[in-house]
């Protein structure tokens, strides 16, 4: 048997998750990705992404200290974004283009600081 059709042409995941003020780590919350991520989805809809692809609240996705950040599927690239512009490009570049925004893209090799290192 093989795979199913994706239910979504592409889904994204936007970290929302909140730490406490004063976190070594930070949170995205706190570097507006609530805002930012309401931003998007009013946009997709104005672009008529409605049923193909699905912007998403995501718990922490564990690159904090380089946030806000996303990561969209099924290509599985991750960006940081910091205003509407940056999703202007997200939403046009990556996702009716299918290219990739590179000043906002985050690689693998992007260290954050991991639970054993916050002392």
């Amino acid at each position: 048997m093989s795979d199913p059709k994706p239910y979504f042409e592409a889904h994204v995941f936007v970290c929302t998750n909140r730490r406490p003020d004063g976190n070594r780590r930070g949170s995205c919350a706190a570097k507006g990705s609530e805002k930012l991520r309401d931003y998007m989805k009013a946009r997709a809809r104005e672009l008529g992404f409605d049923g193909r692809i699905r912007i998403n609240s995501a718990g922490c996705l564990d690159r904090c200290e380089l946030g806000p950040t996303m990561v969209i599927y099924p290509e599985g690239i991750w960006y940081s974004f910091h205003s509407n512009a940056d999703i202007e490009d997200i939403l046009q570049i990556h996702l009716v283009e299918g290219r990739r925004v590179e000043r906002l893209m985050l690689t693998p090799d992007q260290q954050t600081l991991r639970p054993e290192q916050q002392g």
